[in-house]
């Protein structure tokens, strides 16, 4: 009987993470080399300097892996890795190393939908909990992926061990860490710009901007397709119910004709340089009224305040649709703290259960993509040797 040690590695974008974890349950360690110094100049990740970063890190960090959880590669079960969505050369590094490694020595790959990763963090925090009353049969959850690069709402379902994935909604555009980073960047504020935004917010008013979203409908001209925005290449929407799609570009361009409007760009430009000095969000009202003016932080509060909200109505309304009792939401934007508060308030009020990833699996890490591949481990679900990166990979239909 194998021990069932997966070493997992993830290079999908900003992040080079390695981690060993012991049937999808037990994490023996996790080693995360963030990029975010590097892209902290340019307010943004440069996929080429993201590519140079993963090559310098990948082999340190996967030795750190290995040391941290007491392990040799000889100890191993399978390598996983990180097959998309996410920057084709950043992807590559890490499927390159991690099929040498496979090969060397001869250990089965198991290729990871980083989405999917995203979902199993959720499970993993609850596997390796000592008193959780786990069963994969009651697995059914409606999952909200919320980061950087992805807002996608998911039927994750399992039988006899296989997940299966349904597509209930997505992003046509921005996705919502990706509207937060451009608000953040507009107003001056660090890189990255989520956990500056939920830090700034709480200090203050909410409703001091009534920002609102517009119902989404299908463009009849289209019949059905996806509109060609970066999301095109994902499923068409013409199966999806259009309460449950997002955009965040509009609320993005209302922050920006505000901006405008007030005459605050060279408040917001001057703040850049307090922003890098000050090295780390705020924790006191004083200390963030050195950084930003009231109006700034009322503006911030209401942006984080609407998006929230429109995460809030579209998960809870497909949960209602979909008759779903239990929520899991996942991804970078679920580390932010209002987030947490008012889905785990809401889900209070209506009966569901709702479960979030630890802080440190909210972000990219290898620990959920090694926690997704022990399924596909006991089914022998393997990659094949011409395994590439594909930086569109859709997670379920």
């Amino acid at each position: 009987m194998p021990r069932g040690l997966i070493l997992g590695i993830e290079s999908s974008c900003d992040e080079t993470a390695a981690a060993v974890v012991e049937r999808g349950a037990r994490t023996l360690s996790s080693v995360v080399a963030s990029q975010i110094a590097t892209h902290l100049r340019y307010g943004g990740v440069v996929p080429e300097l993201a590519s140079r970063e993963h090559l310098r890190a990948i082999v340190p960090v996967v030795r750190a892996a290995l040391a941290e959880a007491g392990v040799t590669l000889a100890d191993l079960d399978a390598i996983a890795v990180t097959s998309g969505p996410g920057l084709a050369g950043a992807l590559l590094v890490g499927i390159t190393y991690a099929k040498a490694l496979a090969f060397a020595q001869e250990l089965p790959l198991i290729a990871v939908n980083h989405l999917e990763g995203h979902i199993h963090a959720v499970l993993l925090q609850e596997r390796s909990l000592p008193d959780a009353q786990y069963s994969e049969a009651d697995e059914a959850a409606l999952a909200l992926v919320v980061s950087g690069g992805h807002t996608h709402l998911y039927l994750a379902q399992t039988t006899d061990g296989n997940w299966r994935y349904s597509l209930i909604g997505r992003t046509l555009d921005d996705a919502a860490g990706e509207a937060y980073d451009k608000v953040a960047k507009l107003l001056g504020l660090a890189y990255p710009g989520g956990p500056w935004i939920d830090a700034l917010a709480r200090f203050g008013d909410p409703h001091a901007v009534p920002f609102a979203f517009a119902q989404i409908k299908a463009k009849a001209h289209l019949g059905g397709e996806a509109p060609r925005t970066k999301a095109a290449k994902t499923a068409p929407i013409a199966a999806l119910d259009p309460h449950f799609l997002f955009s965040f570009s509009g609320i993005k361009t209302a922050v920006l004709r505000y901006v405008e409007l007030h005459g605050m760009r060279e408040e917001a430009v001057a703040r850049v340089p307090r922003m890098l000095a000050a090295g780390h969000p705020p924790q006191t009202k004083e200390a963030a009224l050195e950084l930003c003016p009231q109006p700034t932080l009322d503006l911030i509060a209401s942006f984080q305040h609407a998006v929230v909200g429109d995460l809030m109505k579209k998960t809870f309304g497909a949960a209602e649709s979909l008759d779903a009792s239990r929520i899991l939401v996942t991804g970078g934007v679920a580390a932010n703290r209002e987030l947490r508060e008012r889905f785990t308030a809401e889900a209070a009020r209506r009966g569901i259960q709702i479960a979030f990833p630890a802080l440190a699996l909210s972000t990219d890490n290898a620990a959920m993509i090694a926690a997704a591949a022990w399924p596909r481990f006991i089914a022998g679900q393997f990659a094949r040797p011409d395994l590439s990166a594909d930086p569109s990979l859709a997670l379920g239909g």
